[in-house]
């Protein structure tokens, strides 16, 4: 007997459903609606995110029960990994590789839960993905006072590994005049001896007198490269919206 009797199709039940309780003209109209105002919405969050003023130094009002201890930092350790890792902590403003919808969408969530609107953003990431004036993995960050920021959006791909040890010498002067010194080390013991010293042994006094230029010759390349560059330190760019602070 039960085979005379159709199976029941769950999509038909839900559109019967649906039609009883709106035509379909309705419905569709409702949903145009919803997309229409949702694209005013992600499009004045984009604006927002593009027309930061560096100089606001808004506060976000959030609900604190709410927030992720792991997400809040305060600017003493977002300025540590800058200048660690040689990366930037700009406004979005400045940021001109493409903000993901991912973004938008965490923006959003974190506007609804805690029902605000948020301001001040800031990114942190490497200076090529800035659009610097003339003098790997984005965080989008949003103040919430007291020099505390609530990480919003993370995207993109982590940093190398071996970044950090690659972006050591440049952290400050101290860093770069012993790394110029390891370097110069490593030349002058990659010289060969019979260079300078005809028939004898090296003396430590030769071999000093080798490192003494080698490591003039090596800072002289790095102090010009620098210079016409317009590079400087990590603990001093590390805010800066400056491509040759």
């Amino acid at each position: 007997m039960m085979k005379n009797f159709p199976r029941t199709n769950i999509e038909t039940q839900l559109l019967k459903a649906r039609n009883k309780r709106k035509s379909e003209h309705l419905f569709l109209k409702e949903i145009n609606a919803i997309f229409k105002e949702n694209e005013h919405r992600d499009h004045s969050i984009l604006q927002q995110l593009k027309n930061t003023d560096d100089r606001e130094h808004a506060s976000n009002s959030l609900n604190f029960d709410l927030l992720e201890s792991k997400r809040i930092f305060h600017i003493s350790d977002i300025q540590k990994i800058c200048i660690d890792y040689r990366l930037r902590f700009l406004s979005s403003a400045y940021f001109k590789a493409e903000i993901p919808y991912d973004a938008i969408m965490s923006i959003r969530k974190l506007e609804n839960d805690h029902h605000t609107k948020l301001s001040g953003f800031r990114i942190i990431a490497p200076a090529r993905l800035f659009k610097l004036e003339n003098a790997d993995d984005p965080l989008l960050m949003a103040p919430i006072g007291n020099d505390y920021y609530y990480l919003v959006h993370k995207w993109g791909n982590d940093l190398h590994p071996f970044r950090k040890l690659l972006m050591w010498p440049f952290k400050q002067l101290e860093n770069f005049i012993f790394s110029m010194f390891l370097l110069s080390l490593a030349i002058t013991y990659l010289i060969p001896q019979e260079l300078f010293a005809h028939g004898h042994q090296q003396t430590t006094t030769e071999f000093l007198m080798i490192l003494f230029f080698v490591f003039k010759w090596v800072g002289g390349l790095a102090i010009f490269y620098g210079f016409k560059k317009g590079k400087n330190f990590s603990e001093s760019i590390w805010d800066s919206k400056y491509y040759n602070a």
